[in-house]
């Protein structure tokens, strides 16, 4: 019984000792193993670059946080999305060389791939130019500073019948990220994107238009209008919000029964909405302590309009 394990033993030992001698034995030690350790590194490198991007946001989240602005520098939202925009670059790189490496451990020459990539490349020629068409898009939205982390734009889509509005959550070479007020996100890829409004570049302008009846005395509503315009920035939430004071450009349009009166304001980027809305109250309730109410008890409603540092040459206006 002992002879014939001992026997048992020997043999499956010689074996063990055949199979790493052997060719198979030879490659994974020579080759398999170079593999192996080569994946677990590019892991650990791809694990440390998503970590380094993921600390730099919120490093940069942190500062604005705890800082005393209340909204996001343009610096710091170009920073954010250059960071992103890095990273993913970076793990990509590193995708390319570990095949690269790969393949030389393999011995598979890269000249040898050159005609099967060719014909590759002939057919997903077609598919492929549209990414390239998403990549260089998203070059040039980062580089020009179009947009960036936390900005509210609209987008205007190929083959989309409404335009997107919404909240940067992500920007890369490839793809931007909304993220609507009703909390849905979008992710539109950078070459369907044919227009980009910005509403939060640098500073931005609310506009109210008062309907008031063509019965009212003008010159007591626009006394009563220049008294909001004076003590607008008095009220502690519109004073950190406003640039300026707000100013009362007179009669925007005469209709059958209703006087239309623009009051414009300069906010901060992004807020011209909350501005546009803190007005109206103050607007409504001056005029209701002089007993002057909007045509057909209709109150007065807010547009804004957004200036981009670059202003294109027509404006659109956003919700109100």
């Amino acid at each position: 019984m002992t002879t014939d394990t001992s026997v048992l033993a020997l043999s499956l030992a010689q074996r063990w000792h055949d199979f790493w001698r052997g060719d198979i034995g030879e490659w994974i030690i020579a080759k398999g193993l170079r593999i192996v350790l080569l994946l677990i590194g590019a892991v650990l490198v791809a694990r440390f670059i998503t970590w380094s991007a993921q600390k730099i946001t919120r490093r940069l989240e942190e500062g604005f946080q705890t800082g005393d602005a209340l909204v996001r520098s343009e610096a710091s939202k170009h920073r954010q999305a250059v960071a992103s925009v890095i990273s993913w670059v970076a793990l990509v790189l590193l995708g390319v060389m570990v095949a690269v490496q790969i393949t030389d451990i393999v011995n598979i020459s890269v000249g040898s791939l050159v005609g099967p990539a060719a014909v590759l490349g002939g057919a997903l020629g077609f598919g492929a130019q549209k990414l390239v068409q998403d990549l260089l898009a998203g070059f040039f939205i980062i580089t020009e500073k179009q947009y960036g982390f936390g900005d509210l734009v609209q987008l205007s889509m190929v083959g989309a019948p409404t335009e997107a509005l919404g909240t940067v959550e992500e920007v890369t070479l490839r793809v931007t990220k909304l993220r609507t007020p009703d909390g849905e996100v979008y992710s539109i890829p950078n070459g369907n994107i044919v227009r980009s409004l910005n509403l939060s570049k640098d500073w931005a302008r609310a506009v109210v238009d008062i309907p008031v009846p063509t019965t009212a005395d003008l010159s007591q509503v626009n006394d009563v209008l220049h008294q909001v315009c004076e003590h607008a920035r008095d009220e502690d939430a519109l004073r950190d919000l406003l640039l300026d004071k707000p100013a009362l450009m007179g009669v925007e349009s005469i209709e059958v029964d209703t006087v239309n009166l623009r009051m414009v304001a300069r906010t901060l980027p992004g807020k011209q909405f909350e501005v546009g809305r803190r007005l109206r109250v103050q607007v409504v309730r001056a005029l209701a302590r002089v007993g002057v109410v909007t045509a057909g008890g209709v109150t007065p409603t807010v547009e804004a309009i957004a200036h981009p540092a670059t202003a294109a040459a027509d404006k659109t206006q956003g919700p109100g």
